[in-house]
């Protein structure tokens, strides 16, 4: 709730005279309390002391009558006192009268050692045994608030003790008993007094504090009119208030700052129109909130990120657009309505089209080092990474497009000269002596023409358009034909094989052959770079529309260098490799209209993802051949 000026004015003077009658009272009771328990002490001291005297003279008189003990025996003893007590006449008035001297005094007893009472002013203690119960001294001495805990609390009986002795020896106690609820019933009519004087005091000061904030306050309302009029766009010509003081200053100022304020409008207006049609055209969220956590501008693209319009938040303060438990407010660091600086964050919001993993920025705007504000910026990462593969997937496309017809026409170039070759060689090997040398050397020559030979039919094979035959496809049943394919080459290894296929298997509408032939190419990679002992696990899942096949080892990694490189035609680290096998693998899946990606941790191993289409979201490939320039991973091994 807002407070005008005046109100604060008159609570701020009535809170500090009340916190002057607080000290005050408080002081007050303080001495109180303290003369009170100080009087209850000395008047509990003093009725013990007539009972102590009367006491004594009690026991003279028996002496003097010839009374004595019967023996030294301590009941005798006892019984001898408490008789010499009970027939004076004395000391049982004086205790009676005592009782009406303070009415703090709730019981004046004499006890013998053990603490058994003698003489009581309650008759129902004779003979009781009387625990001891804290000295009023205790409390006398005690701090103000021991005292109010003390008296405030539950009722308990306070007493003053005076020892005294039979010939030499200790024999008892005078024990006067006190009430702490009698005694706080000393201190409440003095307690009730300051209590109205205090209450005066704060109605009074508060009325006086009202009106002189009133008077001199009222030409504030004034100006205060005057500013929400200029918030309206309304600007004044003349001050609202006509004084030579610091307040007729103050109106006189303000109507030259809405002058300007109004050419600013203007400008800022035309600003604005150009600024909201450069932010309609952003993909990324934009919120700039000033020094105050508001928010000043709203890009239309936050609406796909928060679900809220634009021009709902407008104006809204960082905790209301961010409130308790939203995702972002753990990545901004919100405190209150300020937002720490943040770079890289990411986190998944909840949206009517599902999860969306969303990027966070959070940069302070300043300027000579005073900060005024913060522009936080909202940006679809799933977005930007399928931008980032579709690049990434077309540069190796085009790359394996080059390459592909550069090989296949020097393939068709030495293919020709080839068949030449061997023709000849035929008939050099007729004519040849059948010496040993010479006929070794054509063996030579034809084993090279063979290996060179079936190089270039590697090349044609590679880029030869492919006949798709596609067919709906259990996927289960294709990966368990591979397992078995890779099994004995895994198994001679020294490697582990493991499979984590769903007992539902996925339906894809894909080439058996190819996706065979894909798969097997990943089992064998994974197997020649894992050591012995290792393990390798072949899975399937299905994730939205696609089905989902990863392997996975526990080999050596892919050096980060290499990981860009893996998929390009004949490169290899492997010895003896041909760099072919993974390159059909990514042509493969492409002629699927599926991805493939990977992730790989230098000695931890690296996990192939392959998604397919599932049969109803399949598009047909084209029957003839498929240009290797369609969509492909993102990432490359």
């Amino acid at each position: 709730m807002r407070l005008s000026l005046k109100t604060k004015f008159t609570l701020a003077t009535s809170l500090l005279v009340l916190a002057v009658v607080t000290v005050v009272s408080t002081l007050y009771l303080a001495r109180l309390m303290r003369q009170t328990l100080r009087q209850a002490n000395e008047t509990a001291s003093f009725v013990a002391q007539q009972v102590f005297d009367a006491s004594r003279d009690a026991l003279k008189e028996a002496a003097e009558r010839g009374e004595a003990p019967a023996s030294s025996d301590t009941a005798d003893v006892r019984n001898y006192v408490r008789h010499a007590f009970d027939n004076s006449s004395t000391l049982n008035s004086l205790i009676e009268s005592d009782m009406g001297i303070s009415p703090t005094i709730i019981e004046i007893t004499i006890s013998d050692a053990d603490g058994r009472v003698l003489v009581s002013s309650d008759a129902t203690l004779r003979d009781e045994k009387l625990a001891m119960r804290p000295p009023i001294s205790s409390l006398v001495r005690g701090g103000l608030f021991q005292e109010m805990r003390e008296l405030y609390g539950p009722a308990q009986t306070y007493e003053f003790s005076l020892p005294f002795q039979l010939g030499d020896q200790p024999f008892g106690d005078i024990r006067v008993g006190l009430s702490s609820a009698l005694i706080r019933g000393q201190i409440l009519p003095g307690l009730e007094t300051a209590g109205e004087w205090a209450l005066g005091s704060v109605v009074v000061s508060t009325l006086l504090a009202l009106l002189v904030s009133t008077i001199a306050l009222a030409p504030i309302g004034r100006i205060s009119a005057q500013l929400d009029r200029i918030s309206a766009g309304q600007f004044d010509a003349e001050p609202v208030v006509e004084r030579s003081d610091e307040l007729g200053a103050v109106s006189t100022k303000i109507v030259g700052i809405g002058k300007q304020l109004r050419d600013v409008r203007e400008i800022f207006s035309t600003l604005r129109e150009n600024l909201d049609q450069v932010m309609s055209g952003l993909e990324d969220g934009l919120l700039l909130f000033n020094a105050q956590g508001r928010a000043v501008l709203v890009s239309p693209s936050v609406e796909k990120f928060l679900g809220k319009q634009p021009r709902e938040m407008q104006g809204r303060r960082v905790g209301e657009i961010f409130p308790a438990r939203h995702p972002l407010r753990g990545a901004l660091k919100i405190e209150g309505d300020q937002i720490a600086p943040a770079e890289g964050k990411e986190v998944t919001l909840e949206g009517s089209a599902g999860p969306r993993r969303v990027g966070v920025i959070a940069q302070p705007i300043g300027e000579r080092g005073v900060r005024m504000g913060t522009l936080v910026t909202l940006r679809d990462v799933e977005s930007r990474e399928r931008i980032g593969r579709i690049g990434s997937e077309l540069q190796v496309s085009e790359r394996l497009a080059a390459l592909g017809r550069v090989t296949a026409g020097v393939a068709h170039e030495v293919k020709n000269p080839l068949n030449s070759m061997r023709l000849w060689l035929e008939v050099l090997k007729a004519n040849m002596p059948i010496e040993p040398e010479p006929q070794q050397a054509v063996r030579m020559l034809d084993s090279e023409i063979d290996r060179l030979d079936r190089a270039v039919k590697t090349f044609l094979n590679f880029t030869r358009p492919v006949e798709l035959k596609l067919e709906e496809t259990e996927l289960r049943g294709l990966l368990e034909e591979v397992l078995d394919a890779a099994r004995p080459s895994i198994t001679k290894a020294g490697l582990a094989l493991h499979a984590d296929l769903p007992a539902e298997s996925p339906v894809a509408l894909v080439d058996r052959q190819l996706i065979h032939q894909a798969v097997l190419n990943l089992l064998l990679n994974a197997c020649d770079f894992t050591d012995p002992g290792g393990k390798i696990t072949l899975g399937l899942r299905r994730e939205g529309e696609f089905a989902v096949i990863s392997v996975q080892d526990s080999g050596r990694g892919i050096p980060p260098e290499d990981q860009k490189k893996i998929f390009q035609l004949f490169f290899t680290t492997r010895p003896g490799g041909t760099g072919i096998g993974l390159a059909n693998t990514f042509r493969f899946v492409q002629l699927h209209n599926g991805r493939i990606e990977f992730e790989s941790e230098t000695g931890r191993g690296t996990t192939f993802r392959v998604e397919l289409p599932l049969a109803r979201m399949a598009e047909a490939p084209a029957a003839k051949e498929r240009e290797v320039g369609q969509t492909l991973a993102a990432e490359k091994r």
